[in-house]
């Protein structure tokens, strides 16, 4: 009874996941968390163009890079600020070409990905002035105090307009959906102009969108009066419920909530980290550009792989080197020779199904511990300030040491990046070891059996 409670309770969770995993906004989420990272990388490098003077501090460095590369500071955060600065229509545009496409695919309409992209960058773009309802008429708002600077109702700072920024991720994704929501919709009904197969197909499909096109315009627009006539508008209303998931998700035990959840959904076989990172990646993508304008968050950039876990899911880094070097059974021995190589790359699906992890109960505490214990010891590092902060979204695949070396932009986070994992392989010992003797044992007495 006990074995059937438990495959169905197993059973339960792994389809639900599963599902809320292949719904199409999750994947379009997905897809769009992925689009990002060139960008990312790029404007990173240009940052760390701009602040090396930050990172080695030595006179002599000072004044070799004031005499040349300093002369080109402005120049770098022009390029950082064309891609961290614009990161809401990066994010959400591909979002939308992702979401849009997948109905194309799978409700066979006739979807054009390109026009949703386009049409979201319009509807974007008609929330973003900031409009205010005074005397009966819609007006513009002006500010030019040193806080608060807007122009022709765009809010705009160092880094450029700032609503369309990382601020503006969250509002992007909801416009994105209203966007595809209303295309598909006035497909469905066949609510666009139809050009002989003569005309050349860009003509076509010019005016395939225009019916569409208005539609968008005209729901953004009509959401867009009903919030300014009731003073207030998408970005503040979004800001709310939002503000509110990310001061969780900022908190210590919000952070451990969240490497607990994707251990747990990796445990039935789920992957864990590609569904809750579809939740997350907003939040550390903003808080990112909130350190590099003065803030302080932990949960920012990829914090994951270059502190948590490293080696992949499980923080199974060190535990991957010793199955290679001192496992005894050759089951493990094997699996370790095979994970070897994937494992400085943060790769480590050989374990979590070679080993078994998946389903073995044996392995489950460790599993969930080791990640947390990491996640702590960086955690803290990073808000006691005895690491600096990270300012960098380095590719997942860094290697150990180099992630939060890029993370940081100071050695202090490669130092963070090896201890988090000696930490980590120090929850694994143990289980690990206990695990090695018992399928020695079993090869042992398999092998006098076939003696």
């Amino acid at each position: 009874m006990v074995d059937e409670s438990s495959g169905s309770f197993r059973d339960k969770i792994t389809n639900a996941a599963g599902k809320f995993a292949s719904t199409r906004f999750v994947r379009a989420i997905m897809d769009a968390g992925y689009s990002v990272i060139p960008f990312s990388i790029i404007g990173a490098v240009f940052l760390i163009l701009e602040i090396l003077p930050q990172v080695i501090t030595f006179n002599w460095f000072a004044v070799f890079y004031a005499d040349t590369l300093g002369r080109f500071t402005n120049l770098f955060q022009v390029v950082y600020n064309s891609t961290m600065g614009i990161l809401a229509l990066i994010f959400a545009g591909t979002f939308t070409y992702s979401y849009t496409k997948i109905y194309r695919d799978e409700e066979h309409l006739n979807l054009n990905p390109l026009n949703g992209m386009l049409m979201f960058l319009m509807a974007m773009f008609i929330t973003v002035p900031q409009l205010v309802w005074k005397s009966g008429n819609i007006q513009v708002v002006q500010s030019l105090s040193k806080t608060n600077i807007i122009g022709g109702g765009y809010a705009v700072s160092a880094s450029g307009i700032t609503r369309i920024a990382a601020v503006g991720i969250f509002t992007g994704l909801v416009v994105g959906w209203i966007t595809v929501q209303v295309y598909r919709f006035t497909i469905k009904h066949n609510w666009s102009i139809k050009m002989p197969d003569s005309v050349p197909a860009g003509v076509a499909n010019s005016f395939s969108s225009l019916i569409p096109g208005f539609c968008v315009a005209i729901v953004v627009a009509f959401l867009d009066l009903i919030l300014i006539v009731a003073g207030t508008d998408i970005f503040k209303i979004l800001y709310i419920p939002f503000s509110f998931i990310s001061n969780v998700a900022n908190t210590w035990w919000g952070f451990l909530i969240i490497i607990f959840l994707i251990h747990f959904l990796w445990w039935f076989g789920i992957h864990g980290a590609t569904i809750i990172s579809s939740f997350y990646t907003p939040i550390v993508l903003a808080n990112l550009a909130a350190n590099v304008k003065g803030a302080s968050y932990f949960f920012a950039g990829d914090p994951m792989n270059a502190f948590v876990i490293i080696g992949g899911s499980g923080a199974t880094f060190g535990m991957a080197m010793w199955l290679a070097f001192r496992a005894k059974s050759v089951q493990l021995k094997e699996i370790g020779k095979v994970e070897l190589v994937p494992a400085i790359f943060n790769i480590n699906e050989p374990i979590l199904f070679g080993l078994p992890i998946v389903y073995n109960v044996q392995l489950l505490i460790p599993f969930i511990c080791a990640p947390l214990a990491s996640g702590i010891v960086g955690y803290l590092a990073i808000a006691t300030h005895l690491v600096p902060k990270i300012r960098v979204q380095q590719p997942w695949p860094t290697p150990i040491g180099l992630s939060g070396l890029f993370a940081t932009a100071s050695w202090k986070g490669g130092l963070l990046s090896i201890v988090c994992a000696l930490v980590a392989f120090a929850v694994w010992y143990p289980f690990i070891k206990h695990y090695d003797n018992t399928l020695l044992k079993q090869e042992q007495q398999q092998e006098e059996v076939e003696q």
